[in-house]
């Protein structure tokens, strides 16, 4: 029996947690084979802003993922393994990006997702910080 109770808890953890970031990084690669895809913003580095933002909502959904499936960790702890697999899914989308005809790979794109991840995991040691005084 206890089995079977750990085991929906996984399940729960898997569709509560997991499914959205999937879902995230579904859309990210869906975008990323988009042909000639222009940022919706026009100015200087836009797409750098663009790469940002869109990683930093993958940022905080990773962070719910890797704490919730990581209970006994520390905050700190979830947040660096957060930055590492978040590092490693913009490293990914910028090879798959090299081989998408009409799109660029950029080591600048990855520094601007890699930023984002990080900006996500400055909030959420905030947001853990904020829940410690509770």
């Amino acid at each position: 029996m206890a089995s079977g109770s750990s085991g929906q808890g996984v399940s729960r953890v898997l569709v509560r947690y997991w499914l959205p970031v999937l879902a995230y990084v579904a859309v990210i690669f869906t975008l990323s084979a988009q042909a000639r895809l222009a940022p919706p913003l026009h100015f200087q580095n836009s797409d750098k802003v663009m790469h940002l933002l869109e990683y930093g909502g993958l940022g905080l959904l990773l962070s719910r993922a890797v704490r919730a499936s990581l209970p006994g960790h520390t905050w700190v702890a979830t947040a660096l393994f957060t930055v590492a697999l978040g590092m490693t899914v913009g490293a990914c989308d910028e090879v798959f990006q090299s081989y998408v005809p009409g799109r660029e790979s950029s080591v600048f794109d990855w520094f601007a997702d890699s930023t984002g991840i990080v900006f996500a995991q400055i909030a959420f040691l905030a947001f853990a910080r904020e829940q410690e005084k509770e």
